[in-house]
């Protein structure tokens, strides 16, 4: 790789993305919304319409992470259009300047929403048939189609990349939210949760997206990406007690008790996070890349939780 343009180079990925990239003397275009330093590069909102002409000079590689990301509660008056304009034509957009400025590889960050919200027996992989639930999965799934699609008759080299749910220094929303109960040492109804649910540390997540840059065999692949340790919501909660030098308190309350209460308050969503399965295999990955996550999932928690402390 002579040179790679990171989108979305200030954000919560971004950030590590770049430091990463810079400690392996990796050159590198970073590309943000507005500037705050002189080796950025801003190009405003993404749209379907942005120039990407001076990013895209002497580069070889994207690596997309921009995009219209999911939240909760959207109060947009029509989510879907909204999500397509930034997930699907924005990218395509660049996917296309892309291909014209000579760039061999596009790394697509999607996400696990592509397959769904929720597993049963089986894992998600990459091979499943896809089942979003929501207007992000489903601007993200449009946007791997439409992709994929350019890849077919331009050769460009497209891999796409599905993450679960993303922690480490910095995190905010939910993982935030758990680390704050903790402190705070109230005691949590979740004792009796045994639910899996897969994650991955951005330290891995990027590993693999360097990785997914540059090597061979990722050409025309999509991968699932976790730290391959899958914890129920008490193991986490304990996990992150241990890190924070506290003592765990979890009540046992059985998960259709919480469920039910949930309903009552209206804030199922929240509980089906809490209480529900999501796990991914990440085999194709291992063995397609011979790549497996070079931080434990013990030591991240530790970087993350000590983070956390030190801004608090």
């Amino acid at each position: 790789m002579n040179q790679i343009l990171v989108t979305g180079a200030n954000g919560f990925v971004g950030r590590s993305l770049c430091e990463a990239l810079r400690a392996r003397g990796t050159s590198f275009i970073p590309v943000v919304r507005k500037k705050n330093h002189n080796s950025e590069i801003a190009i405003g909102d993404l749209r379907v319409d942005t120039d990407w002409g001076i990013a895209l000079r002497g580069c070889d590689a994207v690596i997309h992470l921009a995009a219209r990301v999911h939240v909760m509660n959207d109060t947009t008056s029509d989510p879907l259009a909204a999500f397509r304009a930034v997930n699907v034509d924005a990218t395509l957009n660049l996917a296309r300047q892309a291909v014209a400025a000579g760039v061999k590889r596009f790394v697509f960050v999607s996400s696990v929403k592509v397959n769904g919200e929720e597993t049963g027996e089986h894992p998600f992989t990459a091979f499943d048939e896809a089942a979003p639930t929501d207007p992000y999965g489903q601007s993200k799934l449009e946007a791997e189609i439409a992709l994929q699609e350019l890849a077919q008759v331009t050769g460009l080299e497209l891999v796409i990349v599905r993450p679960p749910l993303v922690y480490g220094p910095g995190v905010r929303a939910n993982f935030l939210r758990l680390m704050q109960l903790v402190r705070i040492g109230l005691p949590l109804p979740l004792g009796a949760i045994k639910n899996r649910r897969s994650m991955v540390a951005v330290d891995n997540l990027v590993d693999l997206l360097i990785l997914c840059a540059g090597h061979p065999a990722a050409a025309g692949q999509t991968f699932m990406v976790s730290d391959d340790h899958d914890v129920s919501v008490s193991e986490l909660l304990r996990m992150l007690a241990k890190a924070m030098r506290k003592r765990s308190m979890l009540l046992p309350l059985p998960a259709r008790v919480l469920s039910g209460a949930a309903a009552v308050l209206g804030k199922s969503a929240v509980a089906n996070r809490l209480l529900g399965s999501l796990q991914v295999d990440i085999k194709h990955t291992k063995t397609t890349l011979q790549w497996h996550p070079p931080v434990s999932m013990d030591l991240a928690l530790e970087k993350t939780v000590a983070a956390y402390l030190a801004r608090s």
